[in-house]
C-alpha cells in the first residue's frame, strides 16, 4: 500500500495566480506555514517560515483563483516533484509542490453591516417580547 498526502495551515503569502499551460489552465498559491524551536545553545526560540507551493487544477481552480494574500487556509493535495530547464542557469532544476485536491477557507466570517445587525436585534426582541 502506498499513501501519498500532505495537509497543510498557513497563510497565503501572494494573490493566487492563474496560469496557463497546453490550453489547460490552473492556479498557483504561495503558502507559508510557520514552525519553531528551541536553540539549545542561546535557549532562544528560532521561528521559521517554509513556502509551499501549491497547484490547484478543476473546478477548485476557479475557487482558488479568488483567495488573496493574507488568507487563512488549509490545504490537502499530493507532494509532486518535476523537472523544467532553467532560462537563467540552462540547467535541468527540481521543484517539489502540492497538487491540490481540497481547500478550506479558516478566515473568519465578516462581520454584517450595522443596519444588518440592527435588524436581526429587533427580530430577537421582537420573538422575546
Amino acid at each position: 500500500m502506498y499513501q501519498n498526502k500532505v495537509t497543510l495551515i498557513g497563510f497565503l503569502g501572494n494573490d493566487a495566480e492563474v496560469r496557463a499551460n497546453n490550453n489547460r489552465s490552473f492556479t498557483t498559491l504561495s503558502l507559508a506555514t510557520k514552525s519553531s524551536y528551541k536553540d539549545k545553545k542561546s535557549g532562544e526560540y528560532v521561528s521559521h517560515t517554509e513556502w509551499h507551493r501549491c497547484v490547484v487544477f478543476g473546478k477548485l481552480s476557479e475557487f482558488a483563483a479568488t483567495l488573496t494574500k493574507g488568507a487563512h487556509i488549509q490545504v490537502e493535495g499530493e507532494l509532486r516533484s518535476r523537472e523544467y530547464v532553467s532560462k537563467k542557469a540552462n540547467a535541468k532544476q527540481r521543484i517539489w509542490e502540492v497538487r491540490v485536491d481540497s481547500i478550506l477557507k479558516l478566515d473568519r466570517a465578516e462581520k454584517a453591516a450595522p443596519e444588518e445587525q440592527e435588524q436581526s436585534e429587533l427580530l430577537l426582541e421582537e420573538e422575546v417580547a
